[in-house]
């Protein structure tokens, strides 16, 4: 297992090197002729860009823009930046081949032989290299648009419940989920297209958690998945902006404080139940219960 686990990393860091060499010598110098211009302009200083905005991508790529030696890099910059989180796209998705030959080829560490390794990494690097060069991803990679970073985001949270399902009877393990949790949250500032991982992240966990599964099993499973989407997409992302809405009303129009006194009293509402659910999570024994609480806040 060690010497799988030493390959395995050392060539998924290799197929990063390829592809980021890759993307960073043909990414766009400056700007190109579309959405591009308003993400990387929004990055650059922190504007709004178009419904329904993309937060976390703007607050990344203007990191990146401080490395401009001056504002005519500022697209190339961010083109960098896209450049590398296809790049690390790539990384994640050698790895999630790697580990799925895996389970296909070796039952048990045991039945490891070098020809079963060669092949489980030769699946990995030839999947990630074709999608490296695949048309589609490469165009999306080395321009400054949400694509790349959103592609970035979705190979690490389906890693990350292939990286729950082999510790998953360990001590400790729920914190694997926790983070795909916060990880989809982090996803929503940069693109929505991160909430199609869940269907699949549900039935993983539903496969793993559940020895004897069957067909009526995965469809329910498979509903629980699309109801989730269908909350976040349709409850959380508009529903917090919405019921801040209502406070704001309600204090400005109903008791006549001055503006913004209802955003600003849900804010803190927010933050308090985000510490609430935090604090919960240390002190309740219902570890299944703790960690649904902590993933919602």
């Amino acid at each position: 297992m060690r010497q799988y686990r030493l390959v395995d990393n050392i060539l998924g860091w290799v197929a990063f090197a390829i592809a980021a060499f890759t993307y960073c010598s043909t990414i766009e110098p400056t700007a190109s002729f579309w959405d591009c211009p308003e993400f990387i302009t929004t990055g650059y200083k922190l504007e709004i860009g178009h419904p329904p905005g993309a937060p976390f991508f703007m607050l990344v790529a203007n990191f990146f823009t401080h490395f401009a030696s001056d504002p005519t890099q500022v697209a190339r910059m961010v083109n960098l930046m896209s450049a590398l989180l296809s790049a690390t796209c790539i990384l994640f998705l050698y790895w999630t081949i790697t580990h799925l030959a895996r389970r296909l080829v070796v039952k048990d560490w045991n039945e490891l032989t070098t020809g079963k390794l060669i092949a489980i990494e030769a699946s990995g690097m030839v999947g990630a290299l074709i999608y490296t060069w695949s048309d589609t991803f490469w165009f999306s990679a080395v321009e400054g648009e949400v694509y790349a970073f959103s592609s970035a985001i979705t190979a690490v949270v389906f890693w990350l419940i292939l990286k729950w399902e082999d510790h998953a009877d360990e001590p400790h393990s729920d914190r694997w989920l926790v983070l795909i949790a916060y990880m989809t949250g982090l996803s929503v500032g940069v693109h929505l297209l991160n909430l199609l991982c869940l269907p699949a992240i549900v039935l993983v966990y539903y496969y793993k958690r559940v020895p004897n599964a069957d067909l009526k099993g995965s469809l329910i499973a498979l509903l629980i998945s699309f109801a989730l989407v269908y909350a976040v997409l349709y409850g959380v992302v508009p529903g917090i902006v919405k019921v801040g809405g209502w406070f704001e009303l309600f204090f400005v129009n109903t008791l006549g404080m001055p503006f913004n006194t209802g955003e600003i009293v849900y804010i803190f509402l927010l933050i308090a139940s985000v510490i609430w659910a935090i604090w919960e999570t240390y002190q309740a024994k219902n570890s299944s219960r703790d960690m649904r609480r902590e993933n919602l806040a």
